[in-house]
């Protein structure tokens, strides 16, 4: 049994950037609840929090929970391994009070960031008369996608 629940599925682009021949992919937001780990008498886990070596750390219960709270949020690129419990390489992991607390846009800056990696940001893109988009980052670089024909975005 898993001790992760969906929470949502949406799309970005591959490397956190989206432009012209930009690959999207499925990232997934996995919400691990409340009572796993919980110290919380009752629930299971007296003897320790099995989870604690890749998780924030476990919450107390209170009894008015109805299975609403989290205890993290854990964002994986869909088909991310799993040893375990464990995703190998999430691309973030929120604490369920700071997923609550965070807005859309601080959220999905922190995901374009991690797919970004250690790659230069996107700033702009030029369509040439010529027909060839080059893509420009913010390093100074730019880089070629491809051929405009007849008005088709670039391969």
């Amino acid at each position: 049994m898993s001790i992760y629940a969906t929470l949502w599925r949406l799309k970005f682009p591959r490397y956190g950037d989206d432009h012209t021949g930009s690959e999207w992919i499925d990232v997934i937001a996995q919400g691990v609840p409340a009572h796993i780990g919980s110290p919380t008498a009752g629930l299971g886990y007296d003897s320790g929090d099995p989870y604690s070596e890749f998780l924030p750390p476990a919450i107390e219960v209170s009894a008015e929970d109805e299975g609403h709270q989290l205890r993290a949020v854990v964002f994986v690129i869909a088909g991310t391994e799993k040893v375990g419990q464990r995703y190998v390489d999430p691309l973030l992991v929120l604490s369920g009070e700071k997923y609550a607390a965070i807005s859309f846009t601080d959220l999905h800056e922190r995901i374009c960031s991690a797919l970004r990696g250690g790659r230069p940001r996107f700033v702009a893109e030029t369509w040439n008369r010529d027909g060839t988009i080059l893509l420009h980052f913010d390093d100074g670089s730019s880089r070629a996608v491809g051929l405009r024909d007849d008005g088709d975005e670039a391969k």
